[in-house]
């Protein structure tokens, strides 16, 4: 609770610290229950860490912890969907503890409470806590809900507190992870070699013509002659290939539980209904916090937020106090609004910037910050290349959007750059640098201050099936699975009443759909645990049907066997086949008219401006190796010898070559690929981490 008392002797904190639930992800599920037959068994292990088995029980505890965070911010239990995030997020909490906080310790990081003030109220303020505590009345940045949490959290319960503590660590491990993060981001370096060979890649243009001579039309599979040798022969050459993870193949039937159309008559007909009553009511806020279905019905929008598209494209010339509707959404539900209220209230706009930081710098450093800056600004001016110059030069996270700052009141920035920014009279570039404590900004303005703020009131109705329609589709398929005890049955019933039999082949256990169908998850669970090949399920309840499964075939994780592969692996097999087939008909052949002459469904693309950076062929497909034989050839008229790609086999004739000329100054590309692989840094880092620590995840089994 040390952070709580620091918090209070720094004027106006308030919201901060309660960001530290926004570095949650939403959590879900009850994993702990009594009655759970999984929490009593010796042989519940969910992963490998470290070399450390990680058992049910552990796994379960740490989402708890996430569950019950998340209801003392939100006041609500987490929903299915909510639950699938927050387990993975409670998952790689568990891999930090165990592998990043040895790395942390190695390399001394730490956040300390003046760090933590910082990022809720100081200069670091995070965006999703200014977008989470806004004042639904004047939709700005609210910061007294937070001071009155603060202020009764000490006479609080003791759960409240234990969860606000865990916020607090939460908070702190986030801020900790960036650091580790952007610690081996910035190690990133491009050379200027590197940089050369990036501008030559994606300048240096060939005018190539190519013939495409497909595997499958070329030669018929009837004239290849396959032997199981030759599948062995190719599979043991290329094992690596065909590795396989837990997979199953499944049948299930499908008895819908999409809305009917007397569902649909009917919703219509009571939101026409509504919509009457709203155009009269007294109380906009009351009729649609009453009638309406969704969560928030009662809306401001300020001054750059974007309104509904079901509204900005029905409605042209919106007039206070006019009723528009009813509209059916992209989402199939219907909706009518009323323009409740227009007012004007705190100026809002929009603008991008280039920031050059100065922070820990000397008189000097600050100097030359600022000829930089100063130079990059005249380059903008005489090239209009702004976007690309943030992207480059930018030393915030804003460089990757193009510096774009979205919109935003005057007291959300430091005075000299609000002062700046606001008192411009036309969209633009400002002439001049902007300095700050943070540094030196180039600024850009999008959109000039606007102040008229909307308050709508949304009458929403789902258009979702009736109970009657729902009770139909489970009564058939309940029937259904209680007269198919095994397979046959299941296939001979389906059969019998002329329901459709479809196959969901080579699911993975950690997947969460079957085909189209979404929320599968429980049905992959009984598949991958309880299930023994060639069972039935019982009814399963999907997003919109319930479903009846059965279990064809299972496979565990590991290299694999021919026979799990064989399709596979004889159409790769012949498709080698066929490749040098076609290479020895080509045998002899100098122009490309006389290759197409031998198979008549080939084609010649022309390829008026293929680049060295290219991996694919237009009107071709992926053909890397081609690509390169193009840029092997040094004349024009020159012919490449026949190239075996996936696709087929592709020979090339090389009309023109446009080498990159040679330009001054590389730093640009330079910096492209500095900042390209940068951004790949944090996901490589987590990937390597956890191959190091031999992470290994059987959660599939219960989740």
């Amino acid at each position: 609770m040390a952070l709580i008392k620091q918090i209070r002797q720094r004027t106006g904190l308030a919201i901060g610290v309660i960001a530290g639930g926004l570095i949650l992800f939403l959590l879900g599920g009850d994993l702990l229950s009594p009655s759970s037959s999984l929490l009593n068994s010796n042989k519940n292990i969910v992963g490998e860490i470290a070399g450390e088995e990680i058992t049910l029980e552990e796994y379960s505890a740490k989402v708890e912890e996430f569950k019950l965070s998340f209801q003392q911010r939100t006041g609500r239990v987490p929903s299915e969907p909510e639950m699938v995030s927050v387990r993975e997020q409670a998952w790689q909490a568990m891999i930090v503890e165990k592998v990043f906080d040895e790395e942390y310790d190695k390399l001394g990081m730490t956040v300390s409470s003046a760090e933590l003030v910082d990022m809720v109220q100081g200069k670091n303020i995070v965006p999703e806590l200014r977008a989470q505590l806004v004042n639904p009345q004047t939709g700005q940045f609210d910061k007294t809900q937070l001071i009155s949490f603060l202020q009764s959290l000490e006479t609080a319960d003791p759960a409240q507190q234990a969860a606000w503590a865990q916020q607090e660590q939460l908070f702190a491990q986030a801020r900790l992870r960036v650091k580790y993060d952007n610690l081996l981001a910035t190690s990133e370096y491009a050379t200027s070699a590197e940089g050369k060979l990036e501008y030559k890649a994606a300048n240096s243009i060939a005018d190539a013509s190519v013939l495409y001579i497909p595997y499958a039309s070329a030669i018929a599979d009837s004239e290849v002659q396959l032997l199981d040798s030759d599948l062995s022969a190719y599979f043991n050459k290329h094992k690596e290939k065909f590795k396989v993870g837990n997979s199953a193949n499944l049948e299930y039937v499908s008895f819908s539980i999409l809305p009917s159309g007397q569902d649909s008559t009917d919703v219509i007909s009571s939101i026409t209904e509504l919509t009457e009553g709203l155009k009269t009511a007294e109380d906009d806020s009351v009729f649609v916090s009453r009638n309406s279905e969704v969560q928030f019905p009662y809306v401001t929008y300020r001054p750059g937020d974007v309104l509904p598209a079901s509204f900005t494209t029905n409605v042209s010339d919106p007039q206070v106090g006019q009723t528009y509707g009813p509209f059916i959404t992209a989402n199939s539900s219907y909706v009518t609004y009323k323009v409740s209220q227009q007012y004007d209230g705190i100026s809002r706009m929009r603008a991008s910037h280039i920031l050059f930081s100065t922070e820990g710098m000397d008189d000097a450093g600050k100097a030359n910050v600022k000829a930089e800056a100063e130079r990059v600004l005249a380059d903008i001016k005489a090239n209009d290349n702004f976007e690309l110059s943030a992207s480059q030069y930018g030393q915030d996270g804003t460089a990757q959007n193009g510096g774009d700052l979205g919109w935003f009141a005057k007291e959300d920035f430091v005075e000299p750059f609000a002062n700046a920014a606001f008192a411009a009279r036309s969209t633009g570039l400002l002439p001049s640098l902007v300095e700050t404590e943070y540094g030196y900004h180039i600024i850009k303005v999008t959109e000039l201050p606007k102040s008229t703020y909307t308050k709508l009131a949304v009458l929403e109705l789902e258009l979702v099936a009736s109970d009657a329609t729902r009770n139909e589709a489970f009564r058939n398929a309940d029937s259904f699975a209680a007269e198919s005890g095994n397979r046959n049955e299941f296939t001979e019933n389906a059969t019998d009443k002329n329901y459709r039999i479809i196959q969901a082949n080579n699911v993975d256990a950690t997947s969460r759909n079957l085909n189209n169908l979404t929320n599968a998850r429980e049905v992959i669970i009984w598949a991958f645990g309880e299930a023994s090949v060639g069972e039935v399920s019982s009814v399963y309840e999907l997003d919109n049907a319930y479903i009846v499964a059965s279990l064809v075939s299972r496979k565990e994780e590991g290299e694999a066997n021919l026979e799990d592969v064989k399709d596979q692996v004889r159409q790769l097999a012949m498709n080698e086949k066929k490749a040098e087939m076609i290479q020895a008909k080509l045998a002899g052949k100098a122009t490309l008219d006389e290759m197409k002459a031998l198979f008549p469904e080939s084609s010649i693309n022309e390829v008026p401006d293929l680049r060295l950076s290219s991996s694919v062929i237009p009107g071709v497909g992926f053909a890397p190796k081609l690509v390169g034989a193009v840029f092997g050839l040094t004349g024009s008229g020159q012919v490449t010898k026949p190239v075996q790609e996936d696709i087929g086999i592709l020979v090339a004739k090389l009309n023109n070559l446009t080498p990159a000329t040679e330009i001054a100054d590389y730093t640009a590309y330079q910096s492209q690929l500095t900042q390209s692989n940068a951004q790949r840094m944090t996901y490589q880092i987590m990937m390597a981490l956890q191959d190091l620590a031999g992470v290994k995840d059987y959660r599939y089994k219960y989740f």
